[in-house]
């Protein structure tokens, strides 16, 4: 459901989603200025005007940011396009996990593309990697990133200190091709 406030003399839209798996109060702000409150089902209602209230200052100066980046990559969408590109993304993160693992040498068991509506990829207890089809359509040092950090999920599977140093080994600057990404891309 779409809402409206004023903060600091600046009055936003934003969208509420009620979630079965939010455990708190979420705000995200994406790369198109849009504005994503995320809630549990039972969360109060007054409490997230009041949030974004103590938010306001974040929540503005990230809508600057990306206004001022002014580049988005419009990715495809719907069943029709994953369908279309879902063989092509298959070769293509097999071709980047043999070419980065050569660093790691982690043993896998599949590689899945999948239709993913919020995640870039993920690493199963079961040793499998899988990814969203659209990595295809992202500039190749940010795919290089999202194919390096399910890898190093094989060795350390949490996003501990220790995992983030074993990204680094392969990939020094990650830290600036997640920027990069979260600035670059809207799932």
């Amino acid at each position: 459901m779409r809402r409206r406030i004023k903060l600091h003399e600046t009055t936003i839209d934003y969208a509420v989603k009620k979630s079965k798996r939010a455990r708190r109060l979420r705000v995200a702000v994406y790369c198109d200025s849009a504005v994503v409150v995320t809630v549990p089902y039972d969360f109060a209602e007054n409490k997230i005007e009041h949030f974004l209230r103590l938010k306001a200052a974040w929540v503005l100066d990230k809508m600057e940011h990306f206004k001022n980046l002014g580049k988005t990559i419009q990715l495809p969408r719907g069943k029709r396009a994953y369908k279309k590109y879902r063989a092509e993304a298959l070769k293509f993160a097999e071709g980047k996990i043999a070419d980065i693992n050569k660093y790691y040498k982690y043993s896998y068991n599949k590689i899945a593309i999948k239709d993913h509506k919020s995640r870039w990829g993920s690493c199963s207890k079961k040793r499998n990697l899988n990814f969203n089809y659209r990595v295809i359509f992202l500039p190749e040092r940010l795919a290089d990133y999202i194919i390096a950090h399910e890898l190093c999920h094989l060795g350390i599977f949490d996003h501990s200190r220790k995992f983030w140093a074993l990204v680094e080994k392969s990939m020094p600057d990650f830290r600036h091709r997640v920027k990069e990404l979260n600035a670059l891309v809207k799932l």
